[in-house]
């Protein structure tokens, strides 16, 4: 297929539209200099990323401020430094802080007037529509991990991203599913069927940043090393036709 076969493409937001890690080190960076840590920002997203996937799989219920605090907690007991209440506080209500992605607005204007746009977020929809006014963006669907009880990886944030495909008429094999994370949403999204488009932010920079480890042989359909790439993209096959 090519990439203007599709009819609609959803969206991860945190780490593909949203930097988050960005959002996560402005709390982590000066919380780990005043412990007297000696760790640079590379190590501490890598043991971040241990601690986030393990709180949503032990509570996937709770509302992502709460498991951003639990994974601060998780990581203060790894390096054995404190991490009181009001930090943990802090760093849960720290997602309307995140700042979007330079070229995230400009390249979904530019996609929204080809293709339905879809979230599939792992956050709480607080959180997200604080994300959204800084995007500016109007999306056609938006679900988040609190609308479906769960976090990716898991299957059934797939299965209702399928459904609300499904109830918004996009044809079958039609939506392409669009994310930085190998781990949260490509393996999953291709388990269930789907393409998906791999927006590598960490393009030419060394480990996985606060993001977990996928499986050996994660292989997207596409990779971009932008949003901005990705709309570009489009915009030659759409010029060529």
């Amino acid at each position: 297929m090519k990439l203007t076969d599709f009819e609609a493409l959803s969206f991860d937001c945190y780490g593909t539209l949203i930097d988050w890690e960005s959002g996560l080190l402005a709390v982590l960076r000066p919380w780990a200099d005043a412990s007297g840590l000696g760790v640079d920002d590379e190590e501490l997203l890598r043991l971040y990323a241990e601690q986030e996937p393990r709180a949503q799989t032990e509570h996937p219920a709770e509302p992502y401020p709460r498991i951003l605090a639990r994974a601060f907690r998780g990581l203060g007991g790894e390096l054995g430094a404190q991490v009181s209440d009001a930090d943990a506080e802090r760093f849960g209500r720290s997602v309307p802080d995140w700042p979007p992605f330079g070229d995230s607005h400009d390249a979904l204007t530019a996609l929204g007037r080809r293709y339905q746009l879809i979230i599939l977020s792992n956050v709480d929809t607080e959180s997200f529509a604080a994300s959204n006014r800084r995007l500016g963006v109007a999306f056609t669907s938006v679900i988040t991990a609190q609308d479906v009880g769960s976090y990716k990886p898991a299957p059934a944030n797939f299965e209702a991203l399928l459904a609300e495909a499904g109830r918004l008429g996009i044809g079958e094999g039609k939506l392409l599913h669009v994310a930085q994370s190998l781990f949260h949403d490509h393996v999953p999204a291709q388990r269930i069927g789907l393409r998906s488009a791999w927006i590598n932010r960490r393009h030419g920079r060394p480990g996985r940043g606060a993001t977990a480890a996928p499986p050996p042989g994660t292989t997207p359909d596409w990779e971009f090393p932008s949003m901005a790439a990705l709309a570009s993209a489009v915009a030659a096959e759409a010029g060529s036709a």
